[in-house]
């Protein structure tokens, strides 16, 4: 038998001056392969069930009462290990658990967004066209218009009536509901749309939704396919034409949340892009079964996709109302604790695929099953839009991860000049509150259906618990 050998000097400083990051499964702590299938498993309900921000929000205040949380009460004096919510008009969220120190030493704080790229209906959307009924859409963030066409959409949202009932509307999910789709040219005729550039194969004036052509009665007249889905739309919701005015309805995928793959490894479903870190940043907050040191707030927040503006977005006032709220429950100064405050930015990066090698610099990416990704900077080209972390920022993250035994990996976007994205980092910044960048890498990032490795998903969420209990 052959002695092993020892390294040689060369082996030996490669390894102790070299960073060399490994695939996770090769460093998971006994027990955490059951423990990841675990999670993603309500991952994947969470998905199913929130497929727009209103759903997100309803289905998680449905876990967060659950776990002991309750409204807070403005004026109320709250103590260690209390949990409160706030219901920001349906559409975000924001919850924390009160911890042991007073506000005036800081909070740790999760922040993700739950709206998604998507069809939303325009506000005069039914029309008929040769005898074939349509809705009129307006896309909502940045999509590939073309990847929106000839796939199953469900239609989710609400219709505020003209007595003022707000009434549901969620068909296409259940079995046996009828389903919805954007048509495109047939390959035969498609000779002139072949020579257009990517971005104009389907016009965004294009992107309509087909939902019927069975006209109303034997009557001769015109538009009777379009009375025949107001027909319809009256019977089910009481609704007339004139109520799309004061609706919010959306055209989302119908497809479920599946597994991916032989071995079971990838989650592929509509929306990953940013409720994989609000989940993760959730089910971290609702699983502390003490006070944490430091008072653990998450917010779910609105409009991400299109600016973070709006009353519900994280620029609004609305989180600075809530944390001010909490501050005045324990007599504690709000500069004083955004002062001390630290914040991770839940949100997705782009993971390396190499079928688009090109797009990546491949030194400072992100991989599947490298874990949780941080980001020091999002921004466009040279760091546009970007609150670009602080080394003393990145090493403290780096510390809590490695103490943790979180599995991590740090990258960008993609090349330099390829293009970028913003997160809600920089508003969280502009308020005085050290702020990184962190979450799951994404495959096919804003496309109808996305992809992620469950070990990210379950690492953002181990990532998350550990800050808020570190």
């Amino acid at each position: 038998m052959d002695e092993k050998k020892e390294p040689t000097l060369l082996q030996q400083r490669k390894k102790e001056l070299f960073f060399a990051p490994t695939n996770g499964y090769d460093r998971l702590a006994p027990g955490e392969e059951e423990d990841i299938q675990a999670y993603c498993a309500g991952y994947k309900t969470f998905l199913d069930e929130g497929k727009t921000e209103r759903e997100c929000v309803d289905y998680a205040i449905g876990l967060a009462e659950a776990a002991g949380f309750r409204p807070l009460v403005r004026g109320e004096k709250l103590r260690p290990g209390d949990k409160v919510y706030r219901n920001n008009r349906g559409k975000s969220l924001l919850l924390a658990v009160i911890g042991q120190e007073s506000l005036n030493q800081g909070a740790v704080i999760g922040a993700a967004h739950i709206d998604s790229p998507r069809l939303d209906l325009k506000q005069n959307p039914l029309y008929e066209e040769k005898e074939m009924a349509y809705c009129k859409t307006h896309y909502y963030g940045g999509i590939k218009k073309y990847q929106w066409t000839t796939i199953p959409l469900a239609l989710h949202g609400v219709v505020v009536r003209r007595d003022g009932t707000v009434v549901p509307v969620r068909i296409g999910e259940a079995p046996g509901d009828p389903q919805f789709t954007v048509g495109d040219l047939l390959p035969h005729l498609a000779g002139d749309q072949a020579k257009k550039t990517m971005g104009s194969i389907v016009s965004a004036e294009q992107l309509n939704l087909f939902v019927g052509s069975r006209p109303f009665g034997t009557e001769e007249g015109s538009d009777r396919v379009k009375l025949a889905m107001l027909e319809i739309l009256q019977e089910k919701y009481g609704m007339v034409e004139e109520d799309f005015l004061s609706a919010e309805l959306m055209a989302v995928p119908a497809a479920k949340a599946v597994d991916i793959g032989l071995d079971r490894s990838v989650i592929g479903a509509y929306g990953q892009d940013d409720r994989v870190c609000a989940y993760a940043c959730l089910q971290a907050l609702l699983e502390l079964e003490e006070a944490p040191r430091l008072t653990g707030v998450c917010v779910l927040a609105d409009k991400e996709e299109i600016g973070s503006l709006g009353v519900t977005g994280m620029q609004s006032a609305a989180f600075d109302i809530f944390m001010s709220d909490l501050c005045d429950s324990q007599g504690a100064a709000l500069k004083a604790c955004y002062e001390n405050a630290f914040c991770l930015s839940a949100d997705v990066t782009a993971a390396y695929d190499p079928n688009f090698a090109e797009a990546y610099e491949v030194r400072n990416s992100a991989f599947l099953n490298y874990g949780v990704c941080l980001s020091k900077y999002t921004g466009a080209r040279g760091k546009s839009g970007a609150s670009d972390a602080s080394a003393e920022v990145v090493g403290k993250v780096r510390r809590i991860f490695e103490e943790n035994q979180v599995i991590w990996q740090l990258a960008e976007l993609g090349k330099t000049d390829q293009g970028g994205g913003g997160t809600v980092a920089c508003y969280m910044a502009n308020r005085n509150i050290d702020t990184i960048d962190a979450g799951v890498p994404v495959l096919s990032m804003h496309a109808p259906f996305e992809t992620t490795a469950k070990l990210d998903c379950y690492m953002t969420y181990k990532a998350m618990k550990a800050l808020y209990t570190h």
